[in-house]
Order: C-alpha cells, then sequence, then structure tokens
C-alpha cells in the first residue's frame, strides 16, 4: 500500500519523538502489505477502527496517539488525515470524517 505522506509522520515524529519508533514501525508494515478489506486489515491491527467515509483510526503507542488515515484498497492508497494525542483526537473526532 503507498502512504501519503511519509514527510507528514516524519514531521509529527520530530515534534514528539517518543511516538516515533510506533509512528515507524506503523508505515514500515502498512507500505509492505496489500490489503483486500478492512476485515483483512484487522488481521494486522486488530485495534484499528472504521469511523465512516473512508477513515480508519490507528492507535499508536499503547493508544496515547491516533493516526487517523484514508485507506482506498482497491488502488492501495493509504492518505494520513490526522496523528495526535488520545485526547486531541477526542476533540476532533465528532466533526472531521462525514
Amino acid at each position: 500500500m503507498r502512504v501519503i505522506s511519509k514527510k507528514t509522520l516524519a514531521c509529527y515524529c520530530a515534534k514528539h519523538p517518543d511516538c516515533e519508533g510506533a509512528l515507524l514501525a506503523w508505515y514500515e508494515r502498512i507500505s509492505s502489505t496489500q490489503w483486500r478489506d478492512f476485515n483483512h486489515l484487522k488481521t494486522a491491527f486488530p485495534s484499528a477502527d472504521f469511523v465512516g467515509n473512508n477513515h480508519y483510526v490507528f492507535n499508536i503507542r499503547g493508544n496515547n496517539y491516533r493516526l487517523v488515515v484514508v485507506i482506498q484498497f482497491t488502488p492501495q492508497v493509504a492518505m494520513i488525515r490526522f496523528i495526535g494525542t488520545h485526547a486531541e483526537y477526542d476533540k476532533i473526532k465528532n466533526i472531521a470524517f462525514t
């Protein structure tokens, strides 16, 4: 799967180095996999959630951070839409995914 954009991850990691290892591990795993659908994704990331409109939420670093990604399975593209703490995610989750 092609991830758009690794630069977003790098910029976030520069400001939050405690999550760098977890975000890079997520990137390596997702970019080396070709998932067919959400059920296939759940085998690799059991805590991932579908939140609507092709948006999927990943728990990062023991659920301290949330990563929201738009995934299109057929063209194998994942676009990073949000990275933040769990508290920051709670502020945007009701408005961001429609």
